[in-house]
């Protein structure tokens, strides 16, 4: 048996009565229904709740008090265990409190929180998130004694507003809402005007108006069929069409009160026609049908697809909000209104919203009528507007937070009907954090908090002027892999799109998927598309790189090179055509969409300087080139976490042919002669690196992915060809290597330290042009600080082998150019058994990276290039919670990588430890790191921001 601690918040001055009161329906719930015991705990303004007794009750009138249940064993075995589902709340007496939202919902938790501190909510009950959860479960049934505790929630309402559900003397008419603990706004289902019948309406109508009754009639009926029984909302919004056309007017307002009550006739008919059966005329089944129905929304197709979008689980379900009616349509004393308590969209201190007079909520979000500026309210309604404005600056203050905020005003009285941390632009975001700073509402610490890592993206990237209104044209859906926005005309090959960049022209270059060598291509272009690749392909984590957009794994189309088209379903696109493309949703839109540039602005760097003093992990970047490196750090990289030397091979024809002479080499003279040749190209990158990042560490990998990678595309006939004509080698000779080289898994096969220790000449050859450019570079006087980072290592005896070469090379350029320069040599942790066997790794290694992409390949099993084709599958069917690739696996890939720093430092207690795979810019994954102890997250340079802000975010 569970009993009830009730904490309430009221202004003791104004509510003295109410408290006697509160204490007798305390007493005699106590008795009649819960046979509970009741205690009672007063909240001073320090915030100490010392527990009192409830005969003890003066201590209560001291101070705001706040109302809240929570749960306490009780010493009767022989009780039935029940558990609370239903809170009442009305003005300055709540069951609950802002802090209850995943009980509560949202929407909820704020109308408790609201009516506690005093302002004028009209009173209501609250179904908890748990029925909903326990209806799903119960095969969609009402849990067995809930709709009992409805009633007398109901009766609680009733009695508080002196009204009877159903009543025509005297009717109480409710609202029926949705509300989930995280806002999914117009997903899930609301019921107005719920109470009325032929009987009520005739009463409501003599008591407040013939017009208004009606009105309200036929909202509830056409609300009603729509929601609950599922009849077309255009089956009612075709009568009222037809009405007004006949009659000769405009606005549902024209409509006399005749009008409507034979529109209510037709309304029903609509209904009898669509059901086979009457209307429902019994108030109180017109409410537990509403009630099922809101829990029924929960699981809709758009309330799924709308959480799988926005990645929203762990949700018990919707709570169901039932609270009395107050009206908006009752004359031109009356309104409704909704209104942010700043600008969301440019985060301006003013007030912001929209306002109907006799109206009701629906009116202003459907669109059925033209909203009007707030003013109109201040000019009509001045004193009604003035108790808002007072309400805003308390919620304000209370929440700490700009609010979002719907109310009515029935007859020049102002209710509040609801409020939530309001939605608002990147910008928006920003500006509202520094100013509330700077206004003493919160502090740095707190303002961190109220930017999420997605406004930042906004921040950073272009972004479309207006995403709804291009729905319509959307033809295909992938993977958002790299945020932004981007506009192009398709081409199909890379060479196309840097000779059309070269002529002035948007691309978007479309591929099946993308290779190293595309990355020219990839550059010009203004953003990417492919039919295959995951959240860590090459094109997702290159584009990313370079702040590029990019869609990937877009399994909707079909990219036909031959033919230079691409089909998306009946749909073929030629080259040349215009499309669109949103990496932040994976959306691909026909045509040309207007676009918003970058929105930088001064806040971004004071709230970004907030940031970086409450952190306490480093954040780094991933960068290739000089430009990243600057790149990297003017978004405030603390250093370069990796450089992957592989990129630079691309960067000219006369590179990547060497490349090739190295890979096709049959000797090891022939190597040799290949890689002198690379040696002043590897140099230059590295002199322009270490410029960029003058006083900053640069972590630099050697070479890594498999050597097919670096070979040309195309048929076999094409391929040979070309490396004959390359290489002087004879067609007999490419073959016979290419044979040689050929494997069944080449992610899992010759690549990263084992092509050093096959060919220990390549290893030597890029320890040397980091060597000759760290001296070169300091004898220009900047300060470098290399790091060389061993891929792949699986043994200690791998990394042993490649740390002697590269020591070896250092001491002899050291002394051929007359200096000698500190540097580490470490490794890149991503494959499991190095994690488990670390302590003997870091004996030889100065540092651990976890290349977190690799790792998680290799730790499930997926391909990361594959995973497209089961993945999506897994989500839906909720056997993964998210893409691997994109949110750290804490359960195991988050592990291996505890034991292997864990264990690394125990062996060697100065290891420096670090992550550089493309989660280094997921924030939930950058808070994992943190909170293990990693010293610095490596992300792509456009995604630093985003880590930096995680990370303070972890450290509040």
């Amino acid at each position: 048996m569970k009993g009830m601690v009730i904490r309430s918040r009221i202004a003791p001055e104004k509510h003295l009565d109410h408290h006697h009161q509160l204490i007798s329906d305390l007493f005699l719930l106590r008795d009649a229904k819960r046979r509970s015991v009741l205690h009672f705990s007063s909240r001073s303004s320090t915030g100490a709740a010392p527990c009192i007794k409830a005969r003890r009750y003066g201590p209560l009138l001291r101070g705001r008090i706040r109302a809240q249940v929570v749960t306490t064993p009780v010493s009767d075995p022989t009780a039935p265990a029940t558990k609370k589902r239903v809170f009442t709340f009305g003005k300055g007496r709540s069951e609950g409190n802002k802090s209850m939202k995943s009980l509560l919902g949202g929407k909820g938790a704020n109308l408790a929180e609201m009516a506690s501190i005093g302002l004028s909510v009209p009173p209501g009950l609250t179904v908890s998130t748990e029925a909903c959860q326990e209806y799903e479960q119960n095969g969609k049934m009402l849990p067995e004694g809930l709709w009992e505790e409805i009633l007398e929630g109901l009766n609680w309402v009733e009695k508080d507003m002196g009204a009877c559900l159903g009543d025509p003397s005297n009717p109480l008419l409710l609202s029926v809402r949705s509300g989930a603990a995280i806002s999914m706004p117009g997903m899930m289902d609301t019921v107005l005007n719920l109470g009325l019948n032929d009987e009520v309406v005739a009463g409501l109508g003599a008591k407040s108006g013939e017009r208004f009754a009606y009105d309200s009639y036929r909202r509830f009926l056409d609300m009603f069929g729509d929601v609950v029984m599922g009849i077309s909302h255009s089956s009612f919004e075709e009568k009222l069409e037809r009405m007004k056309d006949a009659k000769g007017v405009r606005l549902d307002t024209d409509l006399t009160a005749a009008d409507l009550k034979e529109l209510v006739e037709q309304y029903k008919k609509v209904y009898f026609e669509a059901i086979g059966e009457e209307f429902p005329s019994d108030p109180k089944k017109q409410l537990q049908l509403a009630v099922k129905a809101v829990f029924e929304s929960w699981d809709s197709p758009r309330a799924n697809k709308y959480r799988n979008i926005n990645q929203i689980t762990g949700l018990k379900g919707t709570a169901v909000n039932i609270q009395c009616m107050v009206f908006g349509n009752m004359g031109n004393t009356s309104g409704t209104g909704v209104l942010f308590t700043r600008n969301p969209s440019t985060g301006e201190n003013k007030l912001y919203g929209e306002f109907l007079i006799n109206a009701q909520g629906e009116d202003v979000v459907s669109g059925i009528r033209t909203p009007e500026d707030l003013d109109t309210m201040k000019n009509c309604m001045p004193e009604a507007y003035k108790e808002l404005v007072e309400n805003c600056e308390i919620l304000e203050s209370h929440y700490k937070d700009m609010m979002d905020i719907e109310f009515t005003v029935q007859e020049n009285r102002l209710w509040m009907l609801q409020c939530r941390s309001g939605k608002r632009t990147g910008k928006g975001a920003v500006k509202i954090a520094v100013d509330m700073v700077n206004e003493g509402l919160v502090d740095a610490r707190s303002a961190i908090k109220m930017v999420e890592p997605q406004h930042l993206d906004q921040l950073l990237h272009p972004q479309f002027e207006n995403p709804q209104a291009y729905k319509d044209q959307v033809i295909a859906t992938g993977l958002p892999a790299s945020p932004g926005a981007a506009i192009g005309q398709i081409v199909f090959s890379a060479d196309d799109a840097e000779e059309w960049h070269a002529q002035g022209k948007s691309v978007i270059l479309v591929r099946t998927e993308t290779s190293p060598e595309d990355v020219g291509g990839m550059h010009a272009a203004a953003g990417i598309l492919t039919a295959r690749g995951g959240m860590t392909s090459h094109a997702a984590v290159v584009a990313r790189g370079w702040g590029k957009c990019c869609v990937s794994g877009c399994s909707d189309i079909r990219v036909i090179d031959s033919e230079r088209v691409v089909v998306f379903g009946d749909m073929v696109i030629n080259e040349g055509e215009w499309i669109s493309l949103n990496g932040s949703t994976g959306e691909v839109i026909l045509g040309k969409q207007p676009l918003s540039p970058p929105a930088l602005s001064g806040d971004l760097e004071i709230f970004m300087s907030w940031a970086d003093e409450i952190r306490r992990i480093k954040v780094m970047a991933n960068a290739d080139t000089p430009d990243d490196a600057l790149t990297a750090r003017k978004n405030g990289a603390q250093g370069i976490g990796l450089c992957r030397t592989e990129h630079m091979f691309f960067a000219s024809d006369e590179r990547i042919k060497a490349v090739r002479k190295m890979i096709m080499a049959v000797t090891q003279e022939q190597r040799k002669a290949a890689l002198d040749l690379l040696l002043p190209y590897q140099r230059s990158d590295f002199e322009g690196i270490f410029r960029a990042m003058d006083g900053l560490p640069v972590t630099i990998r050697l070479l890594d992915p498999p050597l097919h990678e670096f070979l040309p595309e195309g048929d076999v006939e094409q391929i040979v060809g070309e490396l004959t004509s390359e290489t002087g080698m004879t067609e007999d000779e490419v073959f016979s290597r290419i044979e040689k080289l050929s494997e069944v898994n080449p992610m899992l096969g010759f690549r990263g330290c084992r092509l050093g220790i096959s060919y220990p000449e390549l290893t030597e050859m890029q320890a040397r042009a980091i060597f000759q450019a760290a001296v070169s570079m300091t004898n220009q006087g900047f300060t470098v600080i290399p790091e060389i980072m061993v891929p792949l290592v699986g043994t200690p005896q791998e990394l042993e082998h490649q740390s002697n070469l590269i020591r070896n090379v250092a001491t002899k350029v050291f002394t051929e150019m007359g200096v000698t320069l500190n540097y580490k040599v470490g490794t890149m942790i991503e494959i499991p058994r190095a994690a488990l066997v670390a302590d003997e790794i870091a004996k030889v290694a100065e540092f651990f990276s976890f290349g977190t992409n690799d790792l998680t390949q290799m730790t499930f099993g997926y391909s990361r290039d594959d995973v497209g084709k089961f993945l999506p599958i897994y989500l839906a069917k909720g056997i993964l919670q998210s893409d691997p690739f994109e949110v750290l696996d804490q359960k195991g890939v988050g592990q291996l990588i505890k034991i292997a720093a864990e264990k690394g430092r125990a062996a060697r207690p100065s290891l420096k430890v670090g992550i550089c795979g493309e989660h280094g810019g997921e924030p939930s994954s950058v808070a994992f790191f943190a909170e293990a102890g990693l010293d610095y997250v490596s992300c792509s340079p456009f995604r630093v921001p985003i880590a930096r802000l995680a990370a303070a975010q972890v450290a509040v």
